[in-house]
């Protein structure tokens, strides 16, 4: 800004420059209007170079000190668990976790699965075989499931919950079929509760009769409608996959049930319901090299989430005849399940662990978000978590 005194002195020299041009005799040689000119230009070049105000320094830029992030709570743990069925988390990188948890766009944290077996259901409770439930007891089941607002879902459903938290209902179940069946008894049974609540079934098929098997037609019929989801249940099937199994009867029976189903399913299946509950690290490894997603087992180990599945890592004294999946390193291939006849029982149960784990993520919601925010948002970005 030019100073005040600067202007008054130069428009002084112009004044005086003025007045003493027209103080001077006339003559007609000399130039009022060029003199007025030079005198105006060189009172407007002495405002021009005036000399500048000093620069202002620029303040420091202040600096927040890094962030410490907060230690990240425990993984939820339950007392309806057996003591040596403990819950095993599948997903390593914490920031991937947290951002799917938190997305108000996926599964709300609580969000809790069951799957159930299914073999025989049997209209004569005196005829039951032990893996058998009775045809009054199943209408027990699926109503009091229904009761306890808990919907079934298919296996990719299931699958792309397990992995990114995709939303789901709060309470879901997935209701497996296991071996080949009629059209009847899935008609007889299942379709009255797809009728009125739209419960879709997962089927396990057998691969080992191909185009001969007597069934296949009718069942073929049934997957076109489009409720019925049938996985892979072995080719063999009666031959478990131990610890002694070959790779190559391994790979025979995963990728033969894959190359079956296509063929006469047209869908690549990918659930694996292992047949007998056998199943070994190996035999899971090479599910994952053929494509599988998900894999069961017969071990009724409780209810699961997402990032949390109940297994076991020592065998049960109590329960022998449940193979450890511990040791298998992969949750998402050795899914429990539990058999019909018991887990009616276990319902509300199942229920109030669910709201218990909700209620655990809510308590521990600012912690974690506090975690992600310092650790997570550059490179994740951040979480909407409301409006």
């Amino acid at each position: 800004m030019l100073r005040p005194f600067r202007i008054i002195s130069s428009l002084s020299l112009l004044s005086v420059i003025l007045v003493a041009c027209q103080s001077r005799p006339a003559s007609p040689t000399v130039d009022i209007n060029g003199a007025f000119t030079q005198a105006f230009q060189t009172a407007m070049a002495s405002l021009i170079t005036a000399t500048p105000l000093p620069t202002e320094t620029p303040l420091p830029t202040a600096t927040m000190p890094p962030r410490t992030p907060p230690a990240l709570p425990a993984i939820y743990t339950t007392g309806i668990l057996n003591p040596l069925d403990t819950p095993h988390t599948y997903i390593s990188e914490p920031c991937q976790y947290l951002q799917n948890k938190w997305n108000p766009n996926k599964a709300k944290p609580g969000t809790v699965v069951i799957a159930i077996m299914f073999h025989g259901i049997n209209k004569d409770p005196a005829s039951l075989d032990p893996n058998d439930i009775s045809v009054q007891d199943f209408k027990k089941l699926m109503n009091s499931l229904k009761e306890l607002r808990f919907e079934a879902i298919n296996a990719t459903q299931l699958a792309d919950f397990m992995e990114h938290n995709a939303y789901i209902p709060a309470r879901a179940v997935l209701l497996v079929v296991d071996d080949r069946k009629f059209e009847e008894y899935f008609n007889d049974h299942f379709r009255p509760f797809y009728n009125k609540f739209g419960w879709p079934v997962v089927n396990g098929w057998i691969s080992f009769l191909g185009g001969d098997d007597p069934v296949l037609l009718e069942n073929v019929t049934l997957a076109a409608e489009g409720w019925i989801d049938y996985q892979a249940h072995g080719v063999i099937h009666n031959i478990n996959i131990v610890p002694g199994s070959t790779d190559e009867f391994i790979l025979s029976e995963l990728q033969g049930s894959i190359d079956n189903i296509q063929t006469y399913y047209g869908k690549t299946p990918i659930a694996y319901i292992w047949p007998g509950g056998g199943f070994t690290p190996r035999g899971a490894q090479v599910a994952r090299e053929v494509g599988y997603r998900l894999g069961f087992t017969v071990n009724p180990r409780g209810p699961f989430m997402y990032n949390w599945v109940p297994l076991a890592d020592v065998k049960d004294p109590q329960r022998p005849y449940y193979i450890p999946e511990g040791p298998v390193n992969d949750p998402l291939l050795t899914l429990p399940r539990y058999w019909p006849t018991t887990v009616l029982a276990q319902l509300d149960t199942i229920r109030v662990m669910g709201n218990d784990a909700e209620a655990y993520a809510e308590a521990n919601k600012a912690i974690e978000l506090e975690y992600y925010d310092i650790v997570c948002s550059p490179t994740y970005g951040s979480i909407q978590t409301g409006p």
